[in-house]
């Protein structure tokens, strides 16, 4: 062997001796997250006995590839297996870096989770959206399909109502439930595993179905740090637009259905900072379900529920939940909060916490009864005074069905008290 070729042949030996000590990183480094997410993820033994996932397992980061897209960028990740085969699921994750193909804005972002609601399926312009907002967001499908919403031939579940409901006596692990929740999970486990998150600052929002996973997620998965439940919450059962779908199951299959798959059993275990936002005339999660929800929450809470309040996939609304977002992942200026009411014989106080100065507010009410149709509820409006940090408000009629009170402060930002029942 010539001289030139010894030298060639110890550089190539340095270089797959420096690769391989690159690979022993990247390796530890991600068994070092795995262990850390496996400690943050809720043990088994603070669950109900009928929690069906393997949290341990959905804290790993599961294997994926990348599909196509520059800016917002599609990839593959490993489902739950569905009817003893195999699943993948689609997904759109984008960054700052990716959005001005610019590398170097990635580094300690924030990640943020996106679930999508009843017919939606993983919408790019929402990642895009947080992206631009200095975020790495990720949205996933949860009705086994992919781009333009094709089913994949190696999708998990679907997501109608004939499936969410009608499929009880399946075995657990076919339902779409169990595996819409492992399937957010599964993301967040996933959004972790890159190099760029700042591990301490993540969140999830979801929207109507969305928001119903994600009240089940937060009682599972304590690795986020804040979370946002749009529309979406437990008692189904109870009060719902699926009142019909639990009226045709057997006394057996309602109480199993409420036990493996409705919110109430499990978000009641999150320790994670909660903005609830709901609207009066919700056609879907009615106000008594809703507030029965969030009461179950002993963790930081804050509500933003107001009269009227459209339902859709509305990705750059309310602003309130990019301001409660902010706050907890980023030390932003938090949303105002009220106190619990102190009721007296005319009138209701309650002492606000608020960092910004409060500029208006109001006593909402409806004479309306529950169940009723909530599209045509009614609410009507008082208005509060404001004395420093306190709002004072007349009672209103003693035939009013519900009411509550809002703080609007000098960002437009609305937060509200929780909601009063005759």
């Amino acid at each position: 062997m010539t001289k030139g070729k010894m030298r060639k042949h110890r550089r190539m030996k340095l270089y797959c001796r420096f690769a391989l000590f690159l690979v022993a990183i990247s390796i530890a480094s991600v068994q070092c997250v795995n262990e850390a997410d496996s400690d943050l993820i809720r043990k088994s033994n603070s669950l109900p006995e009928t929690t069906p996932w393997n949290l341990e397992q959905l804290s790993k980061a599961p294997g994926f590839e990348w599909d196509e897209g520059n800016q917002v960028r599609s990839l593959y990740y490993e489902g739950e297996p569905y009817k003893g085969k195999s699943t993948r699921v689609f997904a759109y994750y984008a960054t700052p870096g990716t959005l001005s193909n610019d590398p170097k804005k990635d580094v300690n972002l924030q990640a943020i989770v996106l679930v999508h609601g009843g017919g939606g399926t993983a919408f790019n312009e929402w990642v895009q959206i947080w992206a631009e907002r200095g975020y790495a967001a990720i949205a996933m499908d949860l009705a086994g399909c992919g781009p333009e919403r094709e089913r994949l031939s190696d999708g998990g579940p679907g997501q109608g109502d004939n499936v969410k409901f009608g499929e009880i006596e399946q075995p657990l692990t076919d339902q779409w439930t169990y595996h819409a929740v492992a399937n957010v999970i599964r993301a967040h486990s996933l959004i972790r595993s890159f190099p760029e998150i700042d591990l301490n600052r993540t969140a999830v929002i979801g929207i109507s179905w969305g928001g119903y996973l994600t009240c089940i997620v937060v009682g599972l998965d304590n690795r986020f740090k804040a979370a946002v439940p749009i529309y979406g919450c437990g008692f189904l059962y109870e009060n719902s637009y699926w009142i019909p779908e639990f009226e045709k199951m057997s006394t057996e299959n309602r109480t199993k259905w409420v036990q493996l798959w409705d919110p109430s059993q499990y978000v009641g275990l999150t320790t994670i900072p909660i903005l609830f936002a709901n609207g009066g005339t919700d056609f879907a999660y009615p106000p008594d379900s809703y507030a029965m929800t969030y009461e179950l929450v002993q963790s930081q809470k804050n509500i933003r529920f107001m009269p009227y309040m459209e339902h859709g996939h509305i990705f750059d609304r309310p602003g309130e939940v990019e301001v409660f977002i902010d706050n907890h992942l980023n030390d932003g200026i938090p949303l105002a909060k009220i106190s619990s009411l102190n009721i007296g014989e005319r009138n209701v106080t309650a002492v606000v916490d608020s960092k910004t100065d409060l500029v208006k507010a109001n006593l909402f009410y409806t004479l309306d009864t529950l169940p009723g149709n909530p599209k045509t509820r009614k609410w009507l409006a008082q208005p509060a005074k404001i004395t420093e940090n306190k709002i004072t408000a007349s009672l209103p009629p003693e035939d009013a069905q519900i009411w509550f009170l809002t703080v609007t402060d000098d960002r437009e930002m609305v937060v509200s008290s929780e909601l009063m029942f005759q």
